[in-house]
This record gives C-alpha cells, structure tokens and sequence, in this order.
C-alpha cells in the first residue's frame, strides 16, 4: 500500500512539473547607439556626399563606419560636415545600424554650414545634426546609408 501511494505521489508531482510555466526569455533590451562622422559633398539638385564615421552604443559595441548620401531636392552647393553627431534610438544591437536610411532635411549657410536631419529605417531612428564649412542651401529628400567599414 505505501510503495502504491508513493509511486501516486511521484506520477502526481512529475504531472505538476509538467505544467510549471516555463520562465520566459528576457526580452532583449534596446541601446542607444551614438554616432560622430564627417562628409563632403556637393549638390546642384541632386545631392551627393560620402564620409566615415564611429558609432558606440550604451551596451559596449562600436564599429567605424562609411556613410554615403544620394538624394535630390531644391538644394544647391559645396560642403563638408565635420564633427557631426548622430542618435539612434529602438536598436538592440549595432547590427541594426547599418543599411540604408530615409532622410528628409533642411541645411542652409555660407562659409559655415549647418546641417540637420531625421530619418528611419523600420524600427531604427536616427537624428544626425553637424556644422562645417562651405555654401549649401536647400530642402531635400536623401538616402542616407550606413555601411561596416571592412
């Protein structure tokens, strides 16, 4: 009779096991990667530059990067952006930087340039701004990408 109300209690606490939920993974937790570049480039409605760059997140990743734009818009001049900054929010890791970007932006100046910009790919966000030298001065719509410098 025991060995029969033991082997009960064991059937009974392997089928309880059975049904322990199970912990869930942890969600993998966005990081805030920022970024510091520098680009030339020139347009006379159709927008051209190229750079590099180093982005470094909160998590302890960091890459260098090239950064090309092509794009077109009432925009016109000669430039270069030197210590640009740039934030990107919603990734998880730096693979999520790279590829290529959605930009509209404003720039305007003479001898000193300014430049802003806020683009998205899927998820990512990313907000560059950065001053530097030349004439530029326009509205345009641009492909902003960003590729792993090999």
């Amino acid at each position: 009779m025991i060995k029969r109300i033991t082997g009960l209690a064991v059937l009974a606490l392997a089928a309880a096991g059975s049904f322990v939920a199970q912990p869930a993974q942890a969600a993998e937790a966005a990081t805030k990667c920022h970024m510091t570049f520098s680009t030339t480039g020139w347009a006379a409605i159709y927008k051209k530059a190229d750079g590099r760059g180093h982005v470094r997140c909160d998590n302890g990743q960091s890459a260098d990067v090239i950064i090309h734009v092509r794009g077109g818009g009432l925009t016109a001049g000669k430039f270069s952006i030197e210590g640009g900054k740039g934030e990107f929010t919603n990734v998880k890791g730096i693979s999520e930087i790279y590829g290529s970007y959605a930009s509209g932006g404003a720039n305007a100046g003479v001898v000193k340039s300014a430049e802003s910009a806020a683009m998205t790919k899927g998820e990512v966000s990313l907000a560059v701004t950065g001053t530097g030298r030349g004439f530029n001065l326009g509205v345009d719509l641009s492909n902003f990408e960003i590729e792993k410098l090999k």
